[in-house]
């Protein structure tokens, strides 16, 4: 197997018998080594013993008393939000159960850095023998914000951050930050489009995030991010669905539908209840789904054999957020009590 994404820590944990992540004194050692919480040379010496105390046993507990003893209020309470994160993987034992338990629960306050991290990581675990590169290319979606163009017929997702940096340096690095603070001009830089025919260039590339993808319906985009929301699925109810891209919701009895993020949950519903779509909607739908359930006993009685529409759409300023927790609080699983 090709290695790929070494940034999401799938080294620092271990699996389960059921093959989700057990959460382990490493995985907690890499957030109490981010730059938020690692000290510098200035910090005051509570915070380096805390620090060390950590770092030998992540799992120490840690009360106000301690935290209210270092010198600097934002890196006290940087430690807060760090610990209550810790304090949350630990409870749950595994990163998929703490994932699932921040949006079942409601009561977790985590940092959205995190959340992405924690996809990132569980993504890196479900799709580990995946051959395909455009399919790992389209599960970048669920935990990196994408910047969507549509022009003459293409519609092209890239990566929001590289897109950012490639815009204000040219891709040259440091080079071209000092380029264009002087007025020089910059040459256009062009992501490569990750095609099946070039997929191969992904391998050495995962980590950088720097290929785009052409999400048109007949292009392979749209069936690699199916294929990934299928494994989703599949790996936190143990079920069995079967997703494929759609042109239009043909439906005289459409019952249910999940939107991939907050513009597509507004867009469906709309269409639900029966209103036409402007042109500026149409543009920002950028693909429909249909999910079916292989087995009805998985889904409530009242919807059984009947299909779950789902989409992804771009905001107005043409970006697009996926946020993969819908599919995990709903979707109208039969109730297993």
């Amino acid at each position: 197997m090709r290695e790929f994404w070494k940034s999401a820590g799938y080294h620092l944990v271990e699996p389960t018998k059921n093959g989700w992540l057990r959460v382990t004194p490493d995985l907690l050692r890499a957030y109490f080594t981010r730059p938020e919480i690692h000290p510098v040379e200035e910090s005051c010496a509570v915070e380096h013993e805390l620090f060390e105390k950590l770092m030998e046993d992540p799992f120490t507990e840690i009360n106000e008393a301690d935290l209210n003893r270092i010198a600097d209020s934002d890196t006290a309470d940087n430690y807060r939000v760090v610990l209550g994160f810790r304090d949350h993987l630990k409870k749950h034992g595994t990163v998929e159960a703490a994932y699932a338990a921040i949006f079942q629960e409601g009561s977790v306050a985590v940092p959205p850095v995190f959340l992405d991290q924690l996809v990132h990581l569980i993504l890196r675990n479900i799709l580990r023998k995946v051959h395909d590169p455009v399919r790992l290319r389209a599960a970048e979606l669920f935990f990196r914000e994408q910047v969507v163009t549509v022009e003459n017929g293409t519609v092209m997702i890239a990566d929001s951050e590289i897109v950012s940096m490639l815009s204000e340096t040219g891709g040259l690095g440091g080079l071209g930050a000092l380029l264009m603070e002087s007025g020089t001009p910059m040459r256009e830089v062009a992501l490569d489009v990750l095609t099946e025919e070039n997929a191969a260039i992904y391998w050495d590339r995962s980590d950088r995030f720097d290929t785009a993808l052409d999400f048109r319906f007949t292009q392979p985009g749209p069936d690699a991010f199916a294929r990934v929301v299928e494994a989703w699925v599949r790996h936190f109810f143990n079920t069995d669905v079967r997703v494929q891209p759609v042109q239009k919701i043909r439906d005289e009895h459409w019952s249910w539908h999940v939107g991939l993020d907050a513009e597509a949950t507004t867009i469906l519903n709309s269409l639900y209840s029966g209103e036409e779509l402007s042109e500026a909607d149409n543009l920002r739908l950028l693909s429909l789904f249909r999910l079916d359930f292989e087995n009805r006993s998985n889904v409530q009685a009242d919807l059984r054999g009947k299909p779950v529409w789902l989409a992804i759409a771009m905001s107005k300023d043409g970006k697009l957020r996926v946020k993969p927790q819908n599919l995990l609080v709903n979707l109208p699983l039969a109730s297993k009590s």
